[in-house]
């Protein structure tokens, strides 16, 4: 096959491979969006028949009147599934090496409880840095990373040295942790937190519309650039490359996702009593019919550099190579000279920090330290890497898939909390749906061939 051959597609071989064959999207990929706006579309209609008054053969006037795809409702699904996509992002490179870490939500609550005490006990007492000083939250979400970082990588240490399975090791994990976090917290909630602290929760937090448009412009034109520099870097190393139309639609595809959610996100408004509290602490008077938009949340934009981190180093790095070699054929990792107990080390810390800068987020979104704070996060991540295509077996998995599985496993929780399912209810219905995402996920590998 000669160079010209290579690099592109003949109309005939086109046709041969399809529409979504020449735009190499991933299958299972589009299957978890088709099951996100499936929920989406569902819980849009039943919050709608609820929602009119008399019944009403209408389906369009279901959709009209629910309340599930309001813009209030979209800001508050969002920042509710940061802290959960983090670790799932992390739990990835667990689960691809054939580890699993069933202390996640009590290493969060551990991390948690650390920052609230320093910000209310040790570093106003020892220090004399009260809670609006400028150090403060720096230090306290500082610590908190590195009280994850340091009990992940002791984990990391007793399950790649000593030899002791990771189930083991992160469930009794599970059950120390979160007994210690009870015990430095003092067995009460701990608040209020500080001002600056509180801004990495959400609604206390946002860039506001303007910043948050200049933003996303930014990030889709860093979506349309990487996408034909890597088109371009294939050509000069004479790779296959898509057709113009479809490296075009995929970069019209990426922005309009991202121009999307920035629209979706600036179209939740601040409420008027608020903004008129804010007024009110300046000594001004709020002028008639004044409105000002949320936009994007600093902890969304937290999510979105890490997603880009995590997923340049699974790519583009050695250690991200070496995790998935190690996932792919361990004892074949070991015998080409690759250190797996120091990777499982690092691996396992780079989850505990993780959770460390997850508990940040959620209990700034608490606005204090809760005592059941991560409790069954456990399960909501490991549900979320699996649903997003990771594989128990080990090998394959993506930073990208966790979070679109984060998103649709707090789509489900939001949706049956708004018609009014019972807690307990909720959470057989997300352990049935982490048992039907691994059934699938075997049932695509026997038909794709993969083992």
């Amino acid at each position: 096959m000669t160079q010209a051959a290579s690099k592109t597609h003949s109309p005939q071989t086109e046709q041969k491979r399809g529409f979504l064959q020449t735009l190499e999207i991933d299958t299972r990929l589009l299957g978890m969006v088709g099951a996100f706006l499936v929920i989406c579309l569902a819980f849009q209609m039943w919050t709608g028949i609820r929602a009119l008054p008399e019944f009403v053969l209408n389906p369009f006037a279901w959709l009209g009147a629910g309340r599930f795809l309001v813009p209030q409702n979209t800001f508050n699904i969002a920042i509710q599934t940061v802290s959960v996509a983090l670790m799932a992002a992390g739990m990835v490179f667990v689960i691809v090496t054939r580890h699993i870490d069933l202390s996640v939500g009590s290493i969060l609550a551990l991390c948690s409880a650390v920052m609230a005490v320093l910000q209310t006990s040790v570093l106003p007492n020892a220090f004399g840095l009260g809670l609006e000083h400028p150090l403060t939250a720096p230090i306290a979400v500082l610590v908190g990373i590195a009280t994850g970082v340091t009990v992940g990588g002791f984990q990391g240490w007793l399950i790649g040295y000593q030899k002791i399975p990771s189930f083991i090791v992160t469930l009794g994990g599970l059950l120390i942790w979160s007994r210690v976090a009870y015990f430095v917290a003092g067995g009460q909630t701990v608040g209020p937190l500080d001002g600056t602290f509180l801004m990495l929760g959400g609604s206390n937090g946002t860039l506001g519309a303007t910043f948050s448009w200049v933003i996303g412009g930014v990030a889709a034109l860093a979506a349309a650039y990487a996408i034909w520099q890597a088109r371009r870097s294939k050509e000069r190393h004479g790779f296959a490359v898509k057709p113009v139309w479809a490296e075009a639609t995929m970069t019209g595809i990426a922005v309009a996702l991202i121009l999307g959610l920035v629209w979706l996100l600036n179209s939740n408004l601040v409420p008027a009593a608020r903004l008129k509290r804010i007024f009110d602490a300046r000594g001004e008077v709020m002028p008639e019919g004044y409105t000002q938009a949320y936009g994007v949340p600093i902890s969304v934009l937290i999510l979105i550099v890490v997603a880009l981190i995590l997923t340049v180093m699974a790519a583009r790095t050695r250690l991200g190579r070496y995790i998935f070699a190690t996932g792919g054929n361990p004892d074949a990792a070991e015998l080409s000279g690759i250190n797996t107990r120091l990777l499982t080390v690092k691996i396992f810390a780079l989850m505990g920090g993780l959770c460390g800068l997850s508990a940040a987020i959620a209990s700034a979104r608490l606005s204090n330290h809760s005592l059941d704070i991560g409790t069954l996060d456990e399960l909501r991540v490991i549900a979320a890497a699996v649903i997003g295509g990771t594989a128990l077996a080990g090998g394959v998995g993506t930073v990208y898939g966790a979070i679109l599985g984060a998103v649709i496993m707090q789509s489900l929780q939001s949706g049956m909390a708004m018609v009014g399912v019972d807690a307990p209810f909720q959470n057989i219905v997300v352990g049935f749906v982490l048992v039907l995402a691994v059934w699938i996920d075997i049932q695509y590998r026997k038909r794709s061939g993969v083992k």
